[in-house]
Formats: structure tokens, C-alpha cells, sequence
């Protein structure tokens, strides 16, 4: 099994979701997050001062899948996410050695 995080723009999480959602995906955990790449954030005006944003707001989308449905997940989130633009996030892929449902105690792909 691998994890799939998707580092994405807020607003493109209602499509990265529903592309999940048609390749099969069932469960996801979203979480609000704030960082930075190649966009080093941008200034902005507040009360006639001028600031730096360092930290740009984005969304961080993690599913486990079975080895086998990796690509057809980090396909679906691609051309869900894409605008184009700098910014547009990254998606990492990492092992996953254990998963246990806690509620029924079962383990691994039939926990996912």
C-alpha cells in the first residue's frame, strides 16, 4: 500500500476530491496547511503598510491506495489540480507498512 499526499490550491479541492471519488478512492484526509516553493509567498498591503506573506495558504489531500491504483490516483489529482500556474502544488507517494481499522480490527488492504 502507499500514501498519497497531494500538497494543492483550496479552491481546487472540490475537484481533486470528486476525481477521487470516480477513480474509486473512498476515504481522504484533508488538512489546512500553510507553506511555500519556487512562489517564496508575495507582499501584500494591510492599513497603508506593506507585508510579506511567507506562507501561503494550501490544502494538504492524503489517501492510501493499493500499490496497484497509484497512478490512476496521482493521475486523477494532476488533472484535477492543474491550473498551469506556479503554485500549483506537488504530490508525494510513500510506503505504507501497517493500516488497522480500529473499530473492527482489521488489518492492512482490508482496512483501507
Amino acid at each position: 500500500m502507499k500514501m498519497v499526499t497531494a500538497v494543492i490550491k483550496p479552491f481546487k479541492l472540490d475537484e481533486v476530491r470528486e476525481a477521487l471519488s470516480q477513480v474509486g478512492v473512498q476515504g481522504i484526509t484533508v488538512t489546512e496547511v500553510k507553506g511555500f516553493g519556487r512562489q517564496k509567498g508575495h507582499t501584500e498591503l494591510y492599513r497603508g503598510a506593506e507585508y510579506v506573506v511567507d506562507f501561503l495558504p494550501k490544502v494538504k489531500v492524503e489517501v492510501v491506495v493499493k500499490d496497484a491504483d497509484v497512478e490512476r490516483c496521482i493521475e486523477a489529482i494532476v488533472k484535477a489540480a492543474k491550473t498551469g500556474k506556479i503554485g500549483d502544488g506537488k504530490i508525494f507517494v510513500t510506503p505504507v507498512e501497517q493500516v488497522v481499522r480500529i473499530r473492527t480490527g482489521e488489518t492492512d488492504e482490508s482496512a483501507v
